[in-house]
């Protein structure tokens, strides 16, 4: 065949493809205009139609239930048998291990005492002394907020150093945050993850590092603590931060973060300790860390590259009274020093303390605090002016916290053993107290048949405290029943 044969036999197959091209798209086209007809008109399923779109119809509502009433409002007139009361203190005096250098104190919900014994006699209180500190911090402080820990950064490259400063959280936890407890809801794992984030942002891999450990002045123990507190089991040093509160626990020595019964030893050194574990997180995520860390304050116009919050200051405190923990009461003294202008000490605390309860209207006559805790030497108070700090618990106001905090017989807290009523449980919150020669409660009750009432009942040198001690839970139950 020539050339000029097979150029037309192209042509023709050329032709003969266009025109298969044109036909196939004419029926798709077709096809498409069909179904978009069909999908109108409702003969073929599709989302285009040209009906109207019928309008949903819906039942009328039904009515809202209204809530029923869980608990009513407290009834604050409802009188108190004073003969019944008095009776119930007449009953505990006459226990033998009581012994007689012991007083208490019942009032009304307004305050008005209805039976006592020896009402403005000084006793030594033991931690019953927590409720004033409580009371005064939360009518001070804002208890919604938290503590920060936080890292700053200064300089670059190898000579970078980095700073770790806390503003008191003494319950920092050494792995991630955790939601979930008040104890380590702020993590030194999570702070080291993001700050390690932060420096290899910056190309920084090595770093030197020193801890701020400046927001509490020194002295950090009050005077005459070390006499209560052998091996260091019951205060360590107030400090800008510290893990699980300078607990030292054992292997064997479980326990949920947020509940435990034991005492393990306390750090000497929390705040340096906090910072050690940090350095370690720190190597786990990549960053070294050249020598071992040292305290300096950090300079001043830095900013926090990273940082982790507390629980709330309602949070710790409940924490604090339900524990009966001496170094976290004795910081919202501190606290409560450093915001109110008193002096950085363990003297400026209790005397912003004493300041704030008079503010208040809470009798001081008589109260000396040698801490804030009642752990130290020294402090002696009455019963007047414990059941005057617990009146002030059954009022609405900015103090509620210390309220919610109190232990809650047969429940929760150091009076969860206390209970002999079972049948009361959950109508008082207390504050317990023991030292070697001293046994203590203070606290308000729900009565069984309507209204309120306070109470306090502080025994010293008992001839025997264990016996004196079940007499207080005797007496205590009982009070749900005036």
């Amino acid at each position: 065949m020539g050339a000029r044969g097979q150029m037309r036999r192209q042509q023709r197959t050329q032709k003969s493809r266009l025109l298969r091209i044109a036909i196939s798209s004419a029926v798709t086209i077709l096809l498409v205009i069909g179904y978009a007809v069909g999908d109108m008109t409702d003969v073929l399923p599709g989302v285009l139609m040209l009906s109207d779109v019928a309008n949903p119809s819906y039942a009328n509502p039904l009515s809202a239930r209204t809530a029923s009433t869980l608990t009513g409002k407290a009834n604050r007139t409802r009188a108190i048998d004073a003969t019944a009361a008095q009776q119930l203190i007449d009953t505990f005096a006459a226990d033998p291990s009581v012994g007689s250098d012991f007083s208490i104190v019942i009032a009304d919900a307004k305050g008005t005492v209805v039976a006592s014994h020896e009402p403005q006699a000084q006793r030594e209180p033991a931690s019953t002394m927590k409720t004033l500190t409580a009371l005064a911090a939360a009518s001070v402080l804002d208890m919604g907020s938290t503590l920060t820990t936080g890292t700053y950064l200064v300089g670059s490259g190898t000579s970078a150093t980095l700073y770790l400063k806390g503003s008191g959280d003494m319950l920092l936890g050494s792995g991630e945050s955790d939601p979930n407890h008040v104890n380590g809801r702020a993590g030194l794992a999570t702070l080291a993850k993001n700050t390690a984030a932060a420096l290899k942002q910056r190309g920084i891999t090595s770093v030197t590092l020193k801890y701020d450990d400046t927001v509490f002045a020194d002295p950090r123990y009050p005077a005459t603590i070390a006499q209560n507190n052998p091996g260091n089991m019951y205060y360590t040093a107030v400090s800008s931060m510290a893990v699980d509160g300078g607990r030292q626990w054992t292997a064997d020595q479980q326990h949920d973060p947020d509940l435990f019964t034991s005492y393990p030893l306390l750090s000497m050194t929390p705040a340096a300790d906090a910072a050690s574990t940090f350095a370690q997180r720190l190597v786990q995520q990549g960053i070294t860390v050249t020598g071992d860390p040292s305290a300096q304050a950090v300079p001043q116009g830095f900013s926090p590259i990273a940082a982790v919050q507390s629980a709330t200051l309602a949070e710790i405190m409940a924490f604090t009274l339900r524990h009966s923990d001496n170094t976290l009461a004795e910081e919202f003294g501190r606290l409560l020093a450093n915001a109110t202008g008193n002096e950085n000490s363990p003297t400026g605390a209790t005397t912003a303390v004493k300041q704030e309860l008079d503010k208040l209207g809470v009798s001081t006559d008589g109260l000396v605090m040698a801490d804030c805790s009642g752990l130290s030497d020294g402090s002696r108070l009455t019963v007047t002016t414990l059941v005057e700090v617990q009146e002030r618990n059954v009022k609405i106001g900015s103090a509620v916290a210390q309220a919610e905090g109190l232990s809650i017989p047969g429940l929760v807290g150091t009076a969860k053993t206390r209970l002999t009523d079972q049948s009361v449980a959950g109508q008082l919150r207390v504050k317990t107290g023991s030292l070697d020669q001293v046994t203590s409660m203070a606290g308000n009750v729900s009565r069984t048949q309507g209204g309120l009432l306070s109470f306090a009942v502080i025994v010293n040198n008992p001839t025997n405290l264990y016996s004196a001690r079940i007499a207080i839970n005797t007496f205590m139950s009982s009070l749900a029943g005036l």
